[in-house]
């Protein structure tokens, strides 16, 4: 079997699959060959790379094994076509996430903004209006993986967690879930609106106007799923209005975050350049689910961890 990694591992990592694969040929090139293309009856990738083109060359392509979460910018269309199997590293993300969204809740809540700007003046104020986190209420759109690990660091903080998908299905770490069509008549129970949600149709431009005047005036929102959740022309008119109190966003419509953009400006706005799930962890991590999917595939088992639906996009 011929495996193709659109990145670079460590040695130590390639020794590793060597040992535990030896029947199988890895290759590893960031611009591989037509050649390696085309020989290749899997490919480990990004997703980034994947276009037609490729996929016009790989000839003996089964697989593709995706390592990292979104998938929506892949050519899933040509992909469902081809019948190709395609799987992801769903998951791998929930720590560095669930940590990165609750730094910066506590950021927030015990005014460490303010703090670190008052240091660099050399200024002394115990006026800082700090307060707690304990009693407050997240409302967690796409309770999966990540979002449920968010919940339970909020919980042992006391916060009251409300997850949002589409099903109504029970999530871990959630003391309620609800569907999208109640989302607008419980925002104004939540202190925190946190969204892990994927990019497709039925999420695109899911938060509108609406939404966010039925939140709190004090509410944070906070958007580390993708950035079409909410057109981002009227995310900036509702922080100038300051309809609600602040936004932690680490995802915008188009990245990187333009200059000129006024997000980068707004003083009720955190600007986090999609770094949420960054860890030393994460090729360890993903190498992981690479080998577990691979040992089911060499032996004709194709009920692969993390399977994506072409159709719905994750």
């Amino acid at each position: 079997m011929e495996v193709l990694f659109t990145f670079d591992i460590k040695d130590h990592q390639k020794e590793h699959l060597l040992t535990k694969f030896p029947k199988v040929s890895f290759h590893y090139d960031r611009s591989p060959e037509v050649q390696q293309v085309e020989k290749a009856n899997a490919i480990v990738t990004y997703g980034g790379d994947i276009d037609v083109a490729l996929l016009n060359q790989a000839k003996s392509l089964e697989w593709l094994m995706v390592a990292s979460a979104g998938v929506e910018k892949m050519p899933l269309a040509e992909i469902a076509k081809r019948k190709l199997v395609m799987s992801n590293v769903r998951g791998i993300h929930k720590t560095p996430m669930a940590e990165s969204v609750l730094a910066h809740i506590l950021a927030l809540k015990r005014s460490l903004p303010l703090i670190y700007q008052r240091q660099q003046a050399k200024e002394w104020s115990r006026k800082v209006g700090s307060t707690e986190l304990k009693g407050s209420t997240a409302l967690i759109l796409g309770p999966g993986a990540i979002g449920s690990e968010i919940g339970r660091l909020l919980q042992a903080f006391g916060v009251k967690t409300i997850g949002c998908n589409r099903s109504g299905k029970a999530c871990a770490s959630m003391d309620e879930i609800i569907v999208f069509d109640q989302l607008v008549d419980r925002l104004v129970e939540a202190d925190y609106v946190i969204s892990v949600l994927p990019s497709t149709p039925e999420t695109k431009r899911l938060l509108t106007k609406q939404h966010f005047e039925a939140m709190k005036e004090t509410t944070v929102f906070m958007n580390f799923g993708r950035g079409d959740l909410v057109d981002e022309v009227l995310l900036i008119e509702v922080l100038k209005n300051e309809v609600i109190g602040h936004a932690v966003l680490d995802v915008f419509e188009t990245e990187p975050l333009a200059i000129e953009n006024e997000l980068w400006s707004l003083p009720n706005c955190t600007v986090s350049p999609h770094v949420s799930s960054l860890s030393g962890k994460y090729v360890d991590r993903a190498l992981v689910i690479v080998e577990e999917n691979l040992e089911k595939w060499l032996k004709g088992d194709r009920n692969l961890q993390n399977l994506i639906d072409l159709e719905d996009g994750y």
